[in-house]
């Protein structure tokens, strides 16, 4: 019988707490090892209880859930999962507590029908089994300080007359899931800011974190990084990461120039965005010239995607199972035979380079 996920879940609200802890409850494979209210006391249980997962509220009381997870990964790392409100406050302080090397994120939102709440539950349930697989896995900024912001150099992207002479009109895109926030911070801030290919990204996120997040990424990488409107033109040295709660595609504008295409969840796709539904339309629109890349993520959103693209002879990247936080989407690929490349996470941006 499979060891029980040992779980410490932390928040200073006594009502969170117990909701938190009779949700995990609820299933067989896990186990509340004990509670904390605020970070002084999540490190001491941390380090008497040695859970293998932990549940961290944003705002508390004393030491905050940032500070507290910048203290457990530098001292005791334990896969953590933040539970964050839907706000861009929220969103900004998830995606800094990610950077110290928390492994994901919920959202805090156990009030509405009872629908709404076994959802949840069920979303909560999965994402503790996924973060207890990534020990041994995780990213851990030792220096105990965020990515410095770095200096753009003048001019932005790449015009169309640049790329014409250097080697024509690519794409790489790119789908991620759970571990993709950081693993994209390790691959954006290395590629060169005369990048020569557009580049567009799906990363599960809400609405309210892919704009906070690429406003970040723009901070810490010399390409244009955005969140992605629809009419955005699609251009070397410009990235254009998918906004939450929609799909993304790219279509042809004119001979020379494509553009983002944003619309609802018409196809109730279990994600909007959707991995599948953006490589499916970069395949469509780009052919050989397409270069599709999956990271760490749950699930086997991509697969489809990455078929696409490799029917349409593009060419494929994914990144291997000791570097991901959690080995779903990239599995899914290898599995299927659709991998050109499965490379270690440091490797993905020389790949990338080999292809544009």
């Amino acid at each position: 019988m499979p060891k029980t996920i040992q779980v410490l879940v932390v928040d200073d609200s006594t009502f969170m707490r117990k909701s938190l802890s009779t949700m995990l409850s609820s299933d067989p494979r896990i186990a509340v090892a004990g509670m904390a209210r605020n970070g002084e006391e999540a490190i001491q249980q941390v380090k008497a209880l040695k859970p293998d997962v932990v549940t961290m509220d944003v705002e508390m009381p004393g030491m905050n859930g940032i500070e507290a997870v910048r203290r457990i990964m530098a001292e005791f790392p334990v896969p953590i999962v933040m539970v964050s409100s839907l706000t861009t406050e929220g969103a900004t302080d998830t995606l800094k507590a990610l950077e110290y090397g928390a492994v994901d994120f919920i959202p805090k939102q156990l009030d509405g029908v009872a629908t709404n709440i076994v959802e949840i539950e069920r979303e909560l349930v999965a994402k503790i089994v996924s973060a207890s697989q990534a020990t041994g896995k995780l990213t851990i900024r030792r220096s105990g300080t965020p990515m410095a912001p770095i200096v753009k150099p003048a001019g932005g992207a790449l015009s169309a007359h640049s790329v014409s002479v250097t080697r024509g009109n690519r794409i790489v895109a790119i789908g991620c899931s759970t571990g993709g926030p950081q693993a994209l911070m390790e691959v954006l801030p290395m590629l060169p800011a005369d990048f020569p290919a557009g580049i567009v990204i799906v990363q599960h996120m809400p609405k309210s974190f892919t704009k906070p997040f690429a406003d970040r990424m723009n901070q810490i990488c010399p390409l244009e990084v955005k969140e992605a409107a629809d009419g955005d033109e699609v251009k070397a040295g410009r990235v254009l990461i998918a906004p939450g709660g929609l799909q993304f595609r790219v279509k042809k504008k004119s001979i020379t120039t494509n553009i983002v295409a944003l619309s609802p969840n018409y196809e109730k796709h279990l994600h909007a965005p959707a991995a599948d539904i953006m490589l499916q339309s970069v395949a469509g629109l780009y052919g050989e010239r397409g270069i599709g890349v999956i990271l760490t993520g749950m699930g086997h959103d991509g697969l489809e995607g990455m078929k696409a693209i490799k029917a349409s002879h593009g060419r494929t990247i994914v990144q291997d199972e000791k570097t991901c936080i959690v080995y779903g989407m990239p599995k899914a690929v290898v599995e299927a035979g659709c991998a050109d490349k499965v490379v270690p996470l440091p490797h993905i941006v020389g790949e990338i380079l080999n292809m544009v």
